[in-house]
């Protein structure tokens, strides 16, 4: 049996391996006879090629590979962090050394000095790359585990020192003709459409707080195909509107009047990218979206507004034309039943018993866990957009779920990459990280850079405050300002912009003043002071006594 670190079974790449949206990988494609010698590694030819990886290919050969691939997703994730004083694992100096030694001469190296000769304890070694040293693991599913981590740590792509700001961001996007741009949940939420993952207001917490065991229930193909129920009951809270799109859908299409947007790959169901003008062969829609839907039984496609209704109701839909075809065929008899010797009583002469098929279910094109990605996802983006790529800007999404989690670390490590979002992420290493809702972090790019980012969700005299965050070099805040105090305004009082329900409020009072509008002296046009109503009788009364008087317009502003 070949070692499960240096022997072909971890180092061997498989051919067309495609990891599921449910991060399973597919051994259906692999291709043996493609499979090199023992002497090939996944190092060598990353070098031999420019770190050109393609991302359809898996390092981890074996029917269990993808149980491998997993676990290294979740310690990712959740890395190990030792404690001060932890004599289990390796402190951070030491650990960043041997990672830095790993870059530099390469995996077959670092597995012979550190693996082969046993240099240091195989649960310490593992603490470098965030492996728990408490895991109870038999030792060579550790020893396969610690390989594939130290394979992926190699290809990790690392920071750019040269672009830590935002200006430099700005001055990324001026620049850069050949833009890919991830996207997430993150960017229609301001539209009202909830993100999965985040905690409180996903999608995700919601299925769970309804007694679900986890969210991605919702999404399983297993469980849709057992009880379509599951789907269609919750559904309705992740329809897309389809009205309207939010601003930094602009921002995608201007990147593409600019001629600068090379692919979106979008991770979104929604297909507001469509709606925003995105064009179709510059969009990739990695999980698909309700823009169709499919029979599950004959797998007729219909535009996805047919379920729509079903999906609002909480209604499974049925094919229409499954229901079409079974109408035209007569009842078929079921088949009788076999008894057994010993049975006591036998219905198999039950004449009224017939088969009833059923119409089959209708799902949208969205790609369910345990299905697979479109194959244009992987071959636009080995073939094409990770050969010409200037720059990667990834937006309104935390970068959990592979495939598309991995792309980062499978393009040119000297293309810069900008991250867009509310939080921070870590397993990912990015150039500039700019933190906010994705709307204010796109508008206030596109203004530095003096490009004109139009949407009625922007507030006409929008600006935002970009603060450094503390500790970091690279990571920035970018949030609204306050609005200045109008000087007008009585005792400096903000004014908002006149909402409708403010604009309605100002016109009942205008008209509640005109009806009770009196003449006053010059004096008292000249104050500017609306009088209250209650003196307003004795100054016209003092005003026809004297015979002189002027008109006294006041103008409602709404504060």
């Amino acid at each position: 049996m070949a070692d499960p670190i240096s022997g072909p079974t971890l180092l061997t790449p498989r051919a067309q391996l495609k990891r599921k949206h449910s991060e399973i990988v597919d051994l259906t494609n692999d291709d043996e006879d493609a499979a090199p010698g023992p002497s090939a590694t996944p190092a060598n030819d990353a070098v031999s090629h420019g770190q050109h990886r393609r991302l359809e290919d898996d390092e981890v050969g074996g029917d269990d590979g993808s149980v491998f691939e997993d676990a290294l997703d979740e310690i990712e994730l959740n890395p190990y962090v030792p404690t001060e004083g932890d004599d289990e694992a390796l402190s951070e100096n030491v650990a960043a050394q041997m990672r830095a030694q790993l870059r530099e001469n390469g995996p077959e190296e670092f597995i012979r000095k550190y693996l082969s000769n046993r240099v240091i304890p195989l649960k310490l070694l593992g603490t470098a790359f965030g492996i728990d040293p408490n895991l109870d693991l038999p030792k060579e599913v550790h020893l396969r585990i610690l390989g594939l981590a130290i394979l992926r740590a190699y290809h990790k792509r690392q920071k750019l020192t040269q672009y830590n700001t935002i200006d430099d961001a700005v001055d990324l996007l001026r620049k850069s003709h050949n833009i890919m741009v991830i996207t997430g949940a993150g960017i229609s939420t301001s539209l009202g459409i909830p993100d999965f993952r985040s905690k409180g207001t996903g999608f995700y917490d919601k299925v769970r707080g309804l007694g679900y065991e986890t969210g991605e229930e919702v999404f399983d193909i297993d469980n849709f195909d057992g009880n379509p129920n599951i789907f269609y009951n919750l559904a309705g809270d992740i329809l897309p509107d389809q009205q309207r799109f939010s601003p930094t859908h602009g921002f995608l299409r201007l990147l593409q009047d600019k001629s600068r947007l090379q692919t979106n790959y979008t991770q979104n169901i929604d297909n507001l990218e469509r709606l925003a003008g995105i064009d179709e062969e510059r969009l990739i829609q990695c999980h698909g979206s309700f823009a169709t839907a499919s029979c599950r039984k004959c797998h007729n496609e219909v535009p996805g507004e047919d379920i729509f209704g079903d999906i609002r109701a909480k209604r499974v839909a049925r094919c229409k034309l499954c229901a079409e075809n079974l109408a035209k065929q007569p009842m078929k008899k079921q088949k009788a039943f076999k008894l057994r010797k010993n049975d006591w009583e036998d219905s198999s002469d039950d004449d009224s018993a017939y088969d009833v098929p059923e119409a089959g279910v209708m799902k949208p094109d969205i790609t369910f866990f345990g299905e697979q990605l479109p194959n244009n996802f992987f071959e636009r983006f080995t073939d094409r957009d990770a050969k010409t790529v200037d720059l990667v800007v990834v937006i309104g999404t935390s970068l959990k779920v592979a495939p598309v989690s991995e792309m980062p670390n499978h393009l040119p490590h000297n293309v810069p990459h900008i991250f867009i979002s509310r939080e921070p992420i870590k397993h990912v290493t990015f150039d500039i990280q700019l933190l906010g809702d994705c709307d204010h972090v796109v508008y206030e790019l596109c203004r530095r850079a003096g490009w004109a980012l139009k949407h009625e969700m922007i507030p006409p005299n929008f600006r935002a405050k970009v603060r450094a965050v503390e500790g970091s070099d690279c990571m920035w805040t970018v949030r609204p300002k306050k609005p200045k105090a109008d000087a007008s305004t009585p005792h400096g009082e903000r004014r908002l912009e006149a909402t409708p329900r403010r604009q309605e409020n100002g016109i009942d009072a205008a008209r509640r003043h005109r009806e009770t509008m009196v003449d006053v002296t010059p004096q008292q046009h000249k104050s500017k002071v609306l009088t209250p109503a209650s003196k307003q009788k004795d100054m016209a009364d003092t005003a026809s006594q004297k015979g002189t008087g002027t008109v006294f317009t006041a103008l409602y502003k709404p504060h």
